[in-house]
């Protein structure tokens, strides 16, 4: 018998875990990661398979970056696209998430402006944590991103996790006593795939280094990725400080003015 955990919000937003789930089936593709397994569904709950610990290792690290390189290339129909099945997206805590601003983009900058930068500085200013200064400094990155995404903007739309930070990335037991890595709580779309690995760097993940030189091996990243980590980074720290504020807002206000010199 499987062993299950369940997560669970009474009244939660419409489709909520409907959209979690399709994101997990979406992204378990050939070759992937390991994705956690969908056991159960309902307006109020998703029940998953329970994840057994095991300590990464730098060999489970690396191969964690290769499996992400084949997730990416899997592909979405554009930029913004949700999952099959998913009618909404959102992107934060099971408490307290941001809705997600739906639709299709032909190419990233315009995504990321239209889809990410520009609704969440919106939603910082209806709670008060933001300010019009704070919506300048977003148009000015905004105007600015082609440049800033350099040749990585010329990529296709990739199938990303969407919020790969390090709590959404599970070490299980894997086979003849390694470590595999399993994916959790998925804001999956067509993405840009230098996204994922920035948020896999925004909070730290264990051999970070080993999960990048593994997905550079496998599909090397644009020339110049490094220095643009930030800007990949620029909208959950934004989230963060909506949904958070102190800090995070301070961060926030910082890489604006960083990037929008």
């Amino acid at each position: 018998m499987v062993a299950t955990f369940r997560k669970s919000r009474p009244h939660a937003p419409p489709g909520f875990f409907a959209t979690e789930a399709a994101g997990l089936r979406w992204l378990a593709v050939p070759g992937g990661p390991r994705v956690a397994r969908v056991l159960d569904l309902g307006p109020d709950h998703l029940d998953l398979e329970r994840v057994p610990a095991a300590h990464p290792t730098p060999d489970a690290a690396r191969d964690l970056g290769r499996r992400l390189a084949v997730l990416h290339r899997a592909g979405a129909a554009g930029f913004g696209v949700l999952p099959p099945g998913a009618d909404a997206g959102w992107f934060g805590p099971l408490g307290d998430p941001l809705p997600l601003v739906a639709g299709t983009w032909g190419d990233w900058p315009a995504f990321y402006a239209h889809a990410r930068l520009r609704p969440v500085v919106a939603q910082g200013r209806e709670r008060g944590v933001l300010d019009a200064d704070d919506a300048a400094a977003v148009e000015r990155v905004c105007g600015r991103l082609g440049a800033l995404a350099g040749p990585a903007a010329r990529e296709g739309p990739a199938r990303v996790h969407g919020d790969l930070w390090s709590g959404n990335v599970l070490w299980a037991p894997g086979p003849a006593g390694t470590a595999e890595a399993v994916l959790i709580d998925p804001a999956a779309h067509g993405g840009h795939r230098e996204a994922d690995l920035a948020m896999l760097a925004l909070f730290g993940a264990p051999h970070l280094g080993q999960v990048v030189a593994g997905y550079d091996a496998a599909s090397p990243l644009a020339p110049g990725w490094q220095g643009r980590v930030a800007l990949h980074q620029l909208y959950p720290l934004a989230v963060h400080a909506v949904l958070f504020g102190g800090a995070y807002v301070d961060r926030t206000r910082q890489l604006l003015a960083r990037l929008g010199r």
